[in-house]
């Protein structure tokens, strides 16, 4: 069983299509016909119109890639089944923080691509995130051990970095995605959509849904996080990294 076997269960609910985030994806990936979506997940990235093959090495996240999406192939990014130059551009959303050797899994998207479109974050922005700062710190220790969008970068010399900042009303239910609706971190189904809550001590997770919970309750906090109820949208490091 791979991780996404055991925390994927009901993926498709939570994380679905921001078309505020599809549109860079689709300016980035520019005339490429031919793809790979690597860590291809539910799929819901995958530019239309496009040859596009799909890599995922999760039984349960392949079950429930809707009727129509791209064929895919059950294999890891550090050991692609393809040749060289196979596409023209390799796309990977919020996957390598989940590899077992992310250096090596960017030099395959090289090897088989001529353009790579890497989606990841910034962990030092993640972990100053209210959620992880006031109610689960434990987070803050996984973060510190996955790839940040910065080495990324400089891993893959690459030729941009685009922030995305995340909207308010997000559709695409990512670990920062409710930061001005803190309420929705109370619901169990948002939590599982989040891999860094799905991995961290159930306890401490608990421990920390209680503060928000009582802080809700409170009117805490809203008093102490004012300055976010009217912003459009925050930046909590996704970044669009180019080569």
């Amino acid at each position: 069983m791979t991780r996404y076997d055991e925390i994927g269960v009901g993926y498709a609910l939570g994380r679905r299509t921001d078309p505020r985030w599809l549109a860079p994806v689709l300016a980035a990936v520019g005339s490429a016909v031919t793809m790979l979506d690597v860590g291809s997940g539910t799929g819901s990235y995958e530019p239309p119109s496009r040859r596009v093959v799909a890599v995922e090495p999760s039984a349960e996240m392949i079950r429930q890639r809707p009727p129509g999406a791209a064929p895919v192939v059950r294999a890891i990014a550090e050991a692609l089944p393809f040749p060289d130059r196979a596409f023209d551009a390799a796309l990977a959303v919020l996957t390598v923080h989940h590899w077992g050797d992310w250096r090596r899994g960017l030099d395959e998207l090289r090897r088989v691509s001529s353009r790579q479109v890497v989606l990841a974050y910034d962990t030092a922005l993640h972990n100053d995130f209210w959620l992880v700062r006031e109610y689960v710190p434990e987070v803050a220790e996984l973060e510190r051990s996955r790839p940040s969008a910065p080495e990324i970068a400089d891993f893959l010399d690459a030729s941009s970095v685009i922030s995305l900042p995340v909207p308010w009303d997000f559709a695409d239910g990512v670990f920062p995605a409710h930061w001005r609706r803190p309420e929705a971190y109370l619901d169990p189904a948002v939590r599982r959509s989040c891999s860094a809550l799905a991995q961290t001590s159930p306890a401490a997770v608990e421990r920390g849904m209680t503060r928000l919970r009582e802080d809700l309750e409170s009117g805490r906090w809203h008093e102490e996080h004012a300055d976010l109820l009217d912003l459009p949208e925050w930046d909590a490091g996704f970044r669009l990294v180019v080569n």
